[in-house]
């Protein structure tokens, strides 16, 4: 008899990517795509003169985080990307909270990735073609200053 997997654990499966939330502030927006969540430790490496093992010993640095790149349909009148880009004025902009958590099937975080003073660094429009059949689609480019993650 072929196993229907009831009785496999809940908990042996991954978590699917594709049922996510992303809030600004506190306002919640719908993106096609995150990209971008990870962090590097930066390694330094040191080697005294008088030691007698010819390498450098390696210890971890700085942190590094990359930019986030989210990517949403295009939808009329709708400008919220280059209203916060065009804040930005002589090294002065908003810098606001950003949350991306990961849904389960009843839409409760089960990993929530917090990003802080985050403010945007780039936004690319869509391209137009005559032929195209295609969703029109922004980008926006995210600095920030850490990234913490927390399981629901």
């Amino acid at each position: 008899m072929a196993d229907d997997g009831s009785a496999q654990s809940t908990s042996i499966w991954p978590i699917p990517k594709f049922h996510f939330e992303v809030k600004w502030d506190s306002e919640v927006l719908s993106f096609q795509e995150v990209s971008g969540l990870d962090v590097e430790a930066q390694p330094i490496e040191y080697r005294a003169g008088d030691n007698p093992v010819f390498s450098p010993v390696k210890m971890p640095g700085l942190k590094k985080y990359s930019n986030i790149t989210m990517k949403k349909g295009v939808f009329k009148s709708d400008n919220k990307f280059w209203d916060w880009f065009n804040d930005i004025k002589m090294n002065t902009i908003k810098r606001i909270p950003v949350t991306i958590s990961l849904l389960d099937e009843e839409g409760s975080p089960t990993m929530v990735w917090t990003l802080t003073n985050a403010f945007p660094t780039k936004i690319t429009g869509t391209d137009l073609k005559s032929d195209g059949n295609e969703v029109a689609i922004e980008t926006i480019e995210i600095a920030h200053e850490g990234l913490t993650i927390e399981n629901g």
